[in-house]
């Protein structure tokens, strides 16, 4: 093997491993991967959660299994799979915004209505994603199962639900900076001799401590891997490259590259020539991928039929185990 290790020796490197992370360009497969990996651990007798934070779901569809909260799958003990819904957490943090804002246009004497102010925070284009990140926060603190495995949206939006903790962190410190400015001006121009207790200063503290429990644990490499799953084609393989470095920068610890779909026919088969051409472009991208990346953990093959079903994603499992020679 050149400068790869497959995923069976990397995860006997991580015997602690615990949240894993799929990810790559829309259309790659990495629900079916992340299905397949999970199917894997679970087999091994962990007990393993699938959970997605795509907005666009497809693990009902890949298991064949009505998802209803946190299923368990019949028939494969420790296996269950979750479809994170943000719509409810979505309605409790404008709950959460509504009364904090209320509580710093109180404390700052400010005669407005909170509506407004909410109406703001909602629109922003990471709402969403922030009450993904919650939603997947929560999961993880519960502490219910030994492996957690995501299956991501397309990688942009991976990289702001995943950005987050950092984000939050530099959000936080910011927001308590100046809740501390406006407590101790405030201290100076009131008359009132009792000090008053301040919620929203409490609230910001104990986020604080909520993100910096998630970053620490995000951002633990014995813990935490993100894998890009990609085809070997121009496009996906841009969307790893343009992507894995802020990955490792933003300090989120990158498990390798997990390519997809790899037709495996010997070029002098007996086959048409669109398949023949198909094969040789996908032997020269496979061989820009292993040249340009380290870490290929692994090379699954393209199926003669769609991967629907627990008896298929065992297929997908027993390939993604194999080694990377190309």
């Amino acid at each position: 093997m050149d400068n790869t290790s497959s995923l069976t020796e990397f995860l006997s490197l991580k015997p602690d491993l615990k949240y894993i992370f799929f990810g790559g360009k829309g259309g790659v497969g990495k629900t079916v991967i992340a299905g397949a990996f999970a199917l894997h651990l679970a087999k091994k007798g962990k007990k393993v959660l699938l959970a997605s934070t795509n907005p666009v779901h497809s693990l009902s569809s890949l298991l064949g299994v009505k998802l209803e909260g946190i299923t368990q799958i019949e028939g494969i003990p420790g296996f269950s799979a979750y479809e994170i819904d943000t719509s409810q957490t979505i309605n409790r943090m404008k709950n959460e915004i509504s009364e904090k804002i209320m509580w710093f246009l109180k404390f700052a004497d400010i005669p407005v209505r909170a509506d407004d102010f909410v109406e703001t925070a909602i629109l922003n284009p990471a709402f969403e994603e922030s009450a993904m990140f919650e939603n997947m926060v929560d999961l993880i603190f519960e502490d219910r199962f030994e492996v957690y495995v995501f299956d991501t949206a397309p990688t942009a939006n991976a990289r702001r639900l995943l950005g987050m903790s950092k984000v939050y962190t530099l959000w936080v410190n910011k927001m308590l900076e100046s809740r501390k400015e406006a407590s101790s001006l405030r201290k100076m121009l009131s008359f009132r001799k009792k000090e008053e207790k301040d919620p929203l200063m409490e609230y910001l503290l104990s986020f604080q401590n909520r993100i910096q429990r998630a970053k620490h644990l995000l951002s633990n490499p014995d813990l935490t891997s993100f894998f890009f799953v990609t085809l070997p084609e121009a496009l996906p393989i841009a969307v790893v490259r343009r992507f894995i470095e802020w990955f490792r920068e933003f300090g989120i610890p990158v498990g390798g590259i997990i390519v997809n779909e790899v037709i495996d026919i010997p070029e002098d088969a007996d086959i048409s020539n669109f398949v023949l051409n198909r094969v040789r472009m996908q032997k020269e991208y496979l061989g820009q991928i292993h040249q340009e990346f380290r870490d290929v953990r692994a090379i699954v093959p393209l199926f003669e039929k769609e991967v629907r079903g627990i008896e298929m994603l065992e297929r997908v499992s027993c390939s993604l185990f194999k080694n990377t020679n190309p």
